[in-house]
């Protein structure tokens, strides 16, 4: 059983020990391979308007995503997620789990939508997953991730209407 929670400072090794390998290997988040802690703290926990993690029933840190303002001022209604599982937790359902919560935090947040803004094209698990989920492919960035393995690969742009 997954429970999703309000992140806590004293979780930050665990999340970090998460957010690191997917930070360095540059394939699916436009961060520096060569981001420091302090950096990568400040863009997962610090910039976000929140941040969630995810235990299993051991309570053991198996994944996290955060939540902020996909824009500001006007465009402020529309949010925008980042979600990493951990390497040993993959495929079990978490990120599915972390995305169903999410959806509902930002509706309690007064998002009224939801904008993934460079779900990078060779991340196809998480590119089917959100259209699982209801997501909408509504544009295709040609070449616009710089993929540490392919070079520049095209990224995509989906949105999901919320309920309010």
């Amino acid at each position: 059983m997954i429970k999703i929670r309000l992140f806590d400072k004293n979780d930050w090794p665990a999340v970090w020990q998460i957010i690191e390998p997917v930070f360095r290997a540059g394939e699916t988040y436009p961060f520096s391979t060569e981001i420091s802690e302090e950096e990568a703290y400040t863009v997962w926990i610090d910039n976000p308007s929140s941040t969630f993690i995810a235990e299993d029933e051991d309570n053991n840190i198996v994944g996290t995503y955060y939540i902020k303002p996909n824009q500001s001022s006007l465009g402020a209604h529309v949010c925008n997620c980042g979600y990493i599982v951990g390497e040993n937790a993959r495929g079990k359902g978490v990120a599915t789990i972390m995305c169903e919560h999410s959806q509902r935090e930002a509706i309690s947040q007064g998002f009224r939508a939801m904008q993934y803004n460079l779900v990078v094209s060779t991340n196809e698990k998480a590119f089917r997953l959100w259209q699982k989920l209801g997501f909408d492919l509504v544009g295709t960035l040609p070449g616009a991730f710089r993929h540490k393995r392919y070079g520049f690969v095209d990224a995509y742009v989906m949105y999901k209407q919320l309920a309010t």
